[in-house]
């Protein structure tokens, strides 16, 4: 797939064997498939794209969504806190969409993904087609009945009822292991936080406020509309 970008537009090319249309003039398909990355290619209005390649994030950005998404600010926070790299094992719950699934198994060696809803199973099934994602199972079953996997590094918990899964998490934890959970409000953080045991210590709980910014030329001021808050995330490490 090729990405055409128009001043701080970018359109993503799925078909090539098609023309490409937008609000700025259409692209003829000969002259997309041609196009080496770099080259620029104009419209039938004269307007000039510039054409890349599509890379893993150019395809993330566009994957189909239902549920509310864990956004890439809180994706780093996860990954920089627990580590996760190329040996990692991880296990989610509450698969949504796919988007952390999906991205963390660009990092880690193996994703498995929990999913109680069909129709969420099914998005994400086609999600991780899209993407070309291997290294990712998806499976339509409720989490609380408990994980197939054992000994592994993380868990990560994006559901309304986090508490109820800190039993389950602990069975398939292996010592050191890390658990995460993401919750939109503090009450649901008190009570995952309250289901702790002895088998688990407590880091921290904190929340991502990302702030853009405008910058053209001269004018450089904080962007009028900004992300805010999306999520509280509580870090957890199994000791026993």
């Amino acid at each position: 797939m090729k990405i055409l970008l128009f001043k701080d537009r970018k359109y993503l090319v799925r078909d090539e064997s098609k023309d490409y249309h937008t609000q700025f003039g259409f692209l003829k398909s000969a002259d997309i498939k041609k196009a080496k990355p770099g080259e620029v290619i104009k419209s039938n209005t004269g307007k000039s794209f510039i054409v890349i390649d599509a890379d893993f994030i150019d395809l993330y950005n566009k994957i189909k969504r239902q549920a509310q998404i864990i956004p890439k600010k809180d994706l780093g926070l996860i990954i920089t806190e627990t580590g996760i790299n190329k040996d990692s094992i991880v296990i989610e719950s509450g698969a949504g969409s796919g988007a952390v699934g999906t991205f963390l198994a660009k990092i880690c060696k193996k994703v498995y993904s929990y999913e109680i809803r069909e129709d969420f199973y099914n998005l994400v099934k086609g999600n991780i087609e899209f993407l070309g994602i291997k290294n990712m199972k998806l499976k339509n079953k409720d989490a609380k009945l408990g994980f197939d996997e054992k000994n592994v590094d993380i868990i990560i918990l994006d559901l309304p009822d986090p508490w109820e899964l800190v039993e389950v998490a602990k069975k398939s934890l292996k010592p050191g292991g890390f658990l995460v959970s993401y919750s939109p409000t503090v009450p649901q953080v008190m009570d995952f936080i309250e289901a702790l045991d002895k088998d688990f210590v407590y880091l921290k709980t904190c929340e991502v406020i990302e702030r853009q910014w405008e910058v053209k030329l001269r004018k450089v001021r904080p962007r009028s509309q900004q992300i805010g808050h999306s999520g509280f995330l509580s870090f957890i490490r199994k000791i026993n």
